[in-house]
């Protein structure tokens, strides 16, 4: 397994439209002794990098003492953030972490509006200034996810990451179909139509991101790539039939949540809880070995509706 994804805290400072983690009312995370409990477990199984996830993994009550034996042993920490608590953070950020990826969906008020804090893109530019005057070379960079309030403004988007020192930016469909993100059931239909963009709005975004060589380069997607988001709002549309991307997550990755529940990949449902057992005995018991077994990528339904895929 070359990357585990932790999520240290189950909480957000957010209130994104297109994610129900900020709904959570019980706040939980996972403390030093039970990260040490696994450590020789993640050794053992080969994690070369693990990532911060969230909810909001700076909302941890000692997120740098909880990743210091990890990054001890060689792995790559890279967390990924809202960039609320950066400011705050950013002499510990730039000295335990190897990167960080935060999120940007769109320029000033779209990114506020999204995150429906008032005060977030300013927030999160001083923040990413407060690690850079710490370390210019520290990486940081940023993910938007493509929905119906920043389609017009993927462009713009693109200047907002350069205008604020980012490395890169990247971009992925809003997932309409899932129970990820802590949804306990699949959004109404009323609720998917408020986040699927307009397609010709989307479409003619991503043909000038194309045609202004951006795709491949700061924008990390591939031409291809970008236009499977168009497609991906397609397929829900009734325009053409979903179609998997290329993953293996499974085989390569795993998820674990601050509940205890360690899944495949974000979507798919868990293969276990380490509130009954250990990291590697649940990535590697029989519950995990029958899912990879019978999991057909190009066949699956959750896959076929993926927004987000891993290849290695």
């Amino acid at each position: 397994m070359k990357i585990l994804v932790i999520e240290p805290h189950n909480r957000c400072n957010c209130r994104c439209v297109m994610c129900d983690i900020w709904r959570r009312t019980v706040e939980r995370e996972i403390d030093q002794a039970e990260l040490d409990r696994h450590l020789d477990d993640i050794v053992s199984l080969g994690v070369e990098q693990v990532v911060l996830t969230g909810g909001e993994p700076l909302m941890h009550t000692d997120l740098f003492r909880l990743a210091a034996p990890l990054r001890a042993r060689g792995m790559r920490i890279t967390l990924l953030s809202t960039g609320l608590l950066l400011r705050r953070d950013a002499e510990r950020v730039a000295a335990s972490m190897d990167d960080a990826i935060v999120s940007l969906d769109g320029p000033r008020e779209v990114h506020d509006g999204i995150r429906r804090v008032p005060g977030a893109y300013d927030r999160l530019a001083e923040g990413v200034r407060a690690i850079h005057r710490q370390s210019r070379e520290f990486p940081v960079s940023a993910r938007c996810t493509v929905q119906a309030p920043n389609a017009e403004h993927l462009r713009e988007t693109v200047a907002a990451a350069r205008s604020m020192g980012l490395r890169s930016i990247s971009f992925l469909a809003a997932d309409l179909d899932s129970t990820a993100f802590d949804r306990l059931k699949v959004w109404s239909e009323s609720r998917k139509a408020a986040i699927a963009p307009e397609l010709a709005t989307l479409e003619r975004e991503i043909e000038c991101l194309i045609a202004e060589g951006l795709a491949g380069g700061f924008v990390l997607e591939s031409p291809a790539k970008l236009r499977r988001i168009a497609s991906h709002f397609r397929a829900y549309y009734g325009l053409e039939s979903p179609a998997a991307p290329r993953c293996n997550a499974p085989w390569v990755s795993a998820v674990w949540e601050a509940n205890g529940d360690v899944r495949p990949c974000f979507f798919h449902p868990p293969i276990g809880s380490t509130v009954n057992g250990t990291l590697a005995q649940i990535v590697n018991g029989p519950a995990a070995v029958a899912f990879r077994e019978s999991l057909h990528v190009a066949e699956n339904p959750v896959c076929r509706r993926c927004v987000c895929s891993l290849y290695m």
